[in-house]
């Protein structure tokens, strides 16, 4: 029986993910919401991002109340939308 076998996360350079840690910070600083294209989901994840956890790599996104925490390498990208 043949495994099944996922499709993985693009890599990304370090410049890539630099850049996208800093739009994260600016998002933080200016408490608007944003739409974060997330790896492997098919809608974006839009609200206010609370917290950039660089212990756990977790990034902590408010949506009228609820809490979502999603890995920061599954991040795509940060839009306005």
């Amino acid at each position: 029986m043949a495994k099944a076998t996922t499709p993985k996360r693009p890599t990304r350079d370090e410049f890539e993910l630099e850049e996208l840690g800093n739009q994260l910070v600016e998002a933080k600083e200016d408490g608007d919401e944003r739409a974060l294209s997330v790896w492997g989901e098919a809608e974006k994840v839009r609200g206010r991002i609370l917290v950039l956890d660089s212990r756990t790599r977790l990034v902590h996104i408010d949506k009228e109340g609820e809490t979502r925490k999603i890995p920061f390498l599954d991040i795509m990208k940060v839009s306005y939308e």
